[in-house]
């Protein structure tokens, strides 16, 4: 018989953590009911995946091994489909699932607060978060003035580089120059050695005692953002080197989003990564018509993380997937 160590059954986040976790959901829903927005819940478990290379969905079962669906990534598409039906200002707070991600900032099944501003813009979305985030916070550590800074001009400040303009082997010399190990495997593959510089140089200068708001993404990470010319209406929100959130002025144009998951498919098929196939109820939805809007998610267990001034994404949720 096989015995499980006592331990394996205790939560791996003190009690004095859930309770401040409580806490800050409760802070999250008194926000969005003051600013005049609707809670909604949408499908766990969705027919499709998403197309996207760096995200990968977590596939659900039948009996029979026939494929019911995938655990969601994100409530992404099917908020939208509401927008799409007239919703007003909507958020959720949504469990998520992704394959492979696990680490002490990672784990496959997460938290994630999500929601959408009809009539706003990708610069009026970051006061939004900046207003959430210092009503999470505030009351428990102090919040220095926010930064923020596009895209260019932080890659300019640590590689001495614009990265919308720089050659790939510009990049990579410049990455090399400052202690990057860069692998062969992603040595001629510019939007990787961006998310490689991006992380192990960039990033780890914001300040660590406040939010930065880094934005005007290279336009070929737009993702389902809006393109300006060579940018992308996108931000990122971080504490430190800590990515709290991604947002977008939302991409309305059902053509332009159609092309896009099928750009996503060739590059998975170069990867040798599985198809997906897009969400076609998505892409009928933005045929009837996607409003004006912007849209964010934020991961809560990473606010938790900086609330209580802990390092592990174990150390804020009850029981992370090794004792799930």
């Amino acid at each position: 018989m096989n015995v499980t160590p006592a331990s394996d059954w205790a939560p791996t986040a003190s009690l004095d953590i859930l309770r401040l976790r409580a806490q800050l959901l409760a802070r999250v829903r008194a926000h969005f009911v003051a600013t005049g927005a609707m809670e909604v819940e949408t499908p766990v478990l969705a027919r499709a995946g998403v197309t996207d290379v760096h995200l990968e969905s977590l596939a659900v079962c039948r009996a029979d091994n026939s494929r019911a669906g995938y655990l969601h990534t994100s409530p992404e598409y099917a908020m939208k489909r509401l927008l799409c039906a007239g919703a007003p200002d909507i958020y959720q707070v949504a469990h998520v699932f992704r394959e492979g991600e696990r680490g002490r900032r990672h784990n496959p099944e997460f938290t994630l607060v999500e929601w959408y501003r009809v009539g706003l813009d990708d610069h009026a979305l970051m006061d939004d978060v900046e207003r959430l985030l210092r009503a999470l916070l505030e009351p428990l550590r102090p919040v220095g003035p926010t930064r923020r800074v596009t895209y260019a001009a932080a890659f300019g400040d640590v590689l001495g580089l614009d990265p919308l303009v720089a050659s790939t082997r510009e990049l990579r010399d410049a990455m090399v120059a400052r202690g990057s190990h860069v692998p062969e495997s992603i040595a001629e593959d510019r939007d990787n050695l961006l998310d490689l510089a991006m992380a192990t140089l960039v990033a780890p200068h914001f300040p660590a005692d406040r939010i930065t708001f880094l934005y005007d993404f290279p336009a070929s990470q737009a993702a389902l953002a809006r393109v300006r010319g060579p940018v992308a209406s996108r931000f990122e929100a971080f504490w430190g080197d800590l990515e709290l959130a991604n947002g977008f002025h939302e991409l309305g144009d059902p053509v332009e989003q159609a092309s896009r998951f099928e750009g996503d498919r060739i590059e998975r098929a170069r990867r040798g990564r599985p198809d997906r196939e897009p969400d076609q109820r998505f892409l009928d939805a933005l045929r009837a018509g996607l409003p004006d809007c912007a849209g964010v998610a934020l991961g809560f267990d990473r606010v938790v993380m900086i609330a209580a001034r802990v390092d592990s994404i174990d150390a804020v949720i009850a029981f992370p997937v090794e004792r799930a």
